[in-house]
């Protein structure tokens, strides 16, 4: 979800939620019952934007701020998404007091 893939479109051919056994996943994140998830990731993901960069390092900076986590695990299915979220402690510097209240803002809708 963090990668932006989804945000315009609900399309999943050829991608992690098209597989069968993760179809589970693809309905709780956009199937009738997900509620506001992707409108809460679209305006994550302009965030990220804003700030310069990606939602998915924004995320990860953040959960190694946060002092109640002491592991954060990254996933990926490719190695440039390995490359790219393991610079996420370059967006540490951008959550500022101000920016996490936007976060927990969009996150608590």
């Amino acid at each position: 979800m963090l990668t932006g893939k989804y945000n315009d479109i609900q399309e999943t051919t050829n991608t992690r939620m098209d597989r069968n056994d993760l179809k589970w996943l693809k309905e709780k994140m956009l199937g009738p019952e997900s509620g506001n998830k992707l409108q809460q990731v679209r305006a994550f993901t302009k965030l990220a934007n804003e700030l310069g960069t990606v939602p998915a390092k924004l995320a990860i900076a953040w959960t190694l701020k946060n002092p109640n986590v002491s592991t954060v695990i990254l996933g990926a299915s490719k190695a440039e998404q390995l490359e790219e979220t393991l610079t996420a402690l370059e967006a540490i510097e951008l959550l500022s007091e101000d920016v996490l209240k936007k976060i927990d803002l969009i996150f608590s809708q």
